[in-house]
């Protein structure tokens, strides 16, 4: 390779075979074009607008030069004034075969491509880029290899699978293509021809080997080719679509004058007209009414098959059918209520007396709004059941709803007409279903709703059940406000915990505890063994049950607060029965005794051994509250040689982990006064259990139980097995109040237990319990730790060995 400045030089390079010389005609210093978003490619021919100073002065330059210029892609099109590093160093030299200049100063410029060159280096940068140049020498294959030939036809066949793709004419573009016997070749031209991104096309530039350039291109053609057919799909699509929609309008309208000769297009006139009186009549708010007629008004202007016609003709339904002035005239007879109360449910007497006050506040002022109660206790104590004694007592209609388990809040608020099968929420399904506008709705298991991705249902209820917002409640699919504040609103909940403050804020809470063996004898015998008599279809004289059959009963077979297990065990006793007498026990009597509960019930599943009658060293009997009621709660302390560690096990939460936490830290300020040496705990490892490990236990008020069971094993004192006791304590030997304790008092009475400790400021819960509950039990209040430790101790004989 030779060069001369400012000559045209001659560059040749010997092929080893065929000894052929390959001559370029063109400078190896040349003006620098940069361009913005294209690659050129050798063959190719196309026109460029010139508009940047330094780009027309190239233009410019090479004009006076024999028209050849360096064209160069740039890096980053957005850039108004590249430097060197902003350019490819690879570009085509290519031939300005014609100049226009356009009145707004840009120049028009068709160029062709020559070569590939390599930038060897900047010579100037102003007024325009020079470069000097090394041109690359394409070598193509003297013989096609059968991967080339493949490769060659497989670029042919995609052009023209493009070509036909997009409606065009392929013979002209084809015979070209089909001349070229080149890969190298063949690979420009069909990449002259194809849309790339600006860093594609300048890989397929920047490959030398024909053969690679050529599977670089048809990888190109093969994406263009599934875009191509893509885009003939979609137009097709839309093209058949537009089609049919008017072939249907067509259809629609010839379908109407045919209707309109045979006089049928009345019924759908008078539909409408129905439509119309329905929501004159309906007594709808004036901002409802406008809404529901201007549905109305769209509806009249589709067609009546159409599916918005569909959802706006369900939508006007649901409007018209609820209840927006219809309302149950309420029954203000306060001792006519309180006879209804008094025949469906026994004791209760704090929920009767608030009710009969909402039913006397209401006869004072009937403006009043409906009161949103929340009765709170265990299973099976006549929660759901004393809601439909309320609504019996008023004289309205009763709604229940289960909200456990409830996680979407469309649930509540219902769901934007936009969506397929929107249905209104519960609430005005509720609402419609009673036909009144002021029933008494029930929202069971307020305390299990979940929360997930489709919302929060709890927080929607924060406008339903507050009366200073639900007077105009709206729901999305109605999406106009509707008036909930005569509704009378009662929830029920096993526990408090689990509902959000802000909701618990908006409601009454009425306690409804467990009830005391007496009243669960008089709950049977009043109204469980009448209804499971009725229900098995026995009559009242042939099966009788005794009060201490009904005792073994509870006792012995049943463990629980409310009365749920005792009718499903007295049902059970009633089916066999039944039994007996279907299979030919007709003129017989039965008479449930004592002797022969287990002969229906089978062996006592509960037995009031279960206490132990000696308590060894180190367990401490308490009193625990769950959501199914009271229970016993034993806790058991082992001290074992170790290094101090403090094992809790029985699957603990974190209150009664903390509270074990406490009674150590009590028992160690305190090992002085129990004759233990200060450093006791140095090289012991003492190990607090709760038995029942497959059940979460949690609560302080375990904590005065602990305390006794780790000195009882520290000290090796045995403890008293009928005193039960339950309290929060804390660092200084305080012991606090706890809650449930009408259900522990249940709990200890079942289990024969015969003294309980109680927190001094509980003695006013206890107070409240009924006597006979009282009396069957001794009481000891306690304020400080100090005091309990003598009333647990088991006495020892005066006799025995120290």
């Amino acid at each position: 390779m030779s060069e001369e400045k400012n000559s045209l030089p001659v560059i040749h390079q010997e092929n080893e075979e065929s000894q052929e010389k390959v001559q370029f005609d063109f400078p190896l210093e040349l003006p620098l074009l940069p361009v913005r978003d294209i690659v050129v490619f050798n063959y190719m021919i196309l026109p460029l607008f010139v508009a940047r100073e330094k780009s027309i002065a190239a233009v410019e330059a090479a004009l006076t030069n024999k028209r050849y210029i360096l064209i160069a892609a740039q890096k980053d099109e957005k850039i108004d004034d590249p430097t060197p590093d902003d350019i490819y160093s690879m570009g085509t030299v290519s031939l300005i075969m014609r100049m226009l200049r356009m009145p707004d100063g840009r120049l028009k410029v068709l160029v062709q491509g020559i070569s590939r060159a390599k930038i060897k280096k900047y010579l100037e940068e102003k007024p325009y880029f020079k470069v000097e140049i090394e041109p690359i020498v394409e070598k193509e294959p003297e013989e096609i290899t059968t991967d080339a030939e493949a490769q060659m036809r497989v670029a042919r066949e995609q052009s023209e699978k493009i070509i036909t793709l997009k409606g065009m004419d392929p013979t002209e573009i084809m015979s070209v293509l089909n001349s070229v016997n080149e890969p190298g070749k063949l690979a420009d031209l069909v990449a002259s021809n194809l849309r790339m991104p600006v860093k594609v096309a300048q890989t397929i530039l920047e490959c030398i080997d024909p053969l690679e350039r050529l599977k670089l291109v048809n990888q190109q053609l093969l994406k263009e080719v599934e875009v191509a057919a893509l885009q003939n799909k979609i137009q097709a699509m839309a093209k058949e679509g537009m089609d049919k929609a008017q072939r249907e309008f067509f259809l629609r309208e010839q379908l109407k004058a045919i209707k309109s000769e045979l006089g049928e297009d009345e019924d759908e006139e008078e539909e409408f007209e129905e439509l119309r009186r329905a929501i004159e009549k309906a007594g709808f708010p004036k901002n409802v009414k406008k809404e529901a007629l201007k549905q109305l008004r769209r509806l009249e202007m589709m067609h009546p098959d159409s599916s918005e016609a569909t959802v706006i003709r369900t939508y006007l339904d649901w409007l018209i059918e609820l209840p927006w002035k219809k309302m149950s005239k309420d029954r203000l007879d306060i001792k006519m209520a309180k006879k209804i109360l008094d025949e469906d449910h026994y004791d209760l007497e704090k929920v009767k007396e608030r009710i009969l006050e909402y039913l006397s506040v209401r006869k004072l002022n009937p403006d009043m709004k409906g009161p949103i109660l929340c009765f709170v206790g265990p299973p099976g104590v006549g929660k759901t059941s004393l809601g439909r004694s309320i609504a019996r007592c008023l004289n309205r209609k009763f709604v229940r709803m289960s909200l456990g388990g409830m996680r979407d809040e469309a649930e509540i608020r219902g769901h934007r007409r936009t969506y397929i099968g929107a249905m209104p929420g519960r609430i005005i399904q509720g609402i419609k279903e009673a036909g009144t506008k002021n029933p008494v709705f029930m929202l069971d298991e307020i305390d299990k709703i979940g929360t997930d991705f489709r919302g929060d249902p709890a927080s929607a209820l924060l406008e339903v059940l507050d009366p200073e917002q639900n007077h105009s409640f709206v729901d999305h699919y109605l999406n106009v406000p509707f008036d909930l504040s005569k509704v009378m609103f009662i929830c029920t909940a096993n526990i408090l915990d689990t509902i959000p403050p802000a909701l618990l804020d908006r409601m009454e809470v009425i306690r409804i505890p467990g009830y005391t063996e007496q009243e669960k004898v008089m709950i049977a015998k009043k109204y469980l063994i009448p209804k499971q008599l009725k229900e098995n279809g026995l009559k009242e004289n042939v099966v009788t049950f005794t009060d201490k059959a009904i005792f073994k009963i509870i006792r012995e077979y049943t463990r629980e607060a409310g009365v749920r297990n005792l009718e499903r065990e007295i049902g059970s006793i009633c089916r066999k029965v039944a039994r007996k007498i279907a299979e030919g026990a007709k003129n017989k009597r039965f008479r449930i005794i004592p002797k022969n509960v287990e002969k229906y019930l089978g062996p006592p599943k509960y037995l009031n051994e279960e206490r132990e009658e000696d308590l060894p060293p180190g367990i401490a009997l308490g009193l625990a509250w769950t959501p199914t009621g009271g229970e016993i709660l034993y806790v058991e302390v082992s001290i074992m040689p170790g290094k101090g560690k403090l094992i809790l096990t029985g699957q603990l939460g974190d209150v009664m982990k903390e509270s074990a936490q406490a009674a150590l830290s009590y028992a160690r300020s305190k090992a002085k006064s129990l004759g233990l040496e200060d450093n006791f705990f140095e090289n012991k490892d003492i190990h607090i259990h709760v038995p029942s490990g497959a059940i979460p236990k949690d609560g302080p008020s375990a904590g005065i139980t602990i305390v006794m069971a780790l000195l009882s094993a520290l000290t090796n004192i045995p403890l008293r097995n009928d005193v039960a006791m339950t309290g929060e304590i804390t660092l200084r030997g305080r012991i606090l109040p706890v809650g449930g304790i009408k259900e522990k008092i249940l709990a200890a009475v079942a289990a024969g237990v015969k003294e309980v400790i109680l927190p001094a400021k509980n003695y006013k819960e206890f107070q409240e319990i009924p006597q006979e509950l009282r009396g069957k039990i001794k009481l000891k209040t306690v304020e400080h730790i100090d005091e309990v430790w003598p009333i647990v101790q088991k006495k020892q004989q005066e006799d025995k060995p120290n």
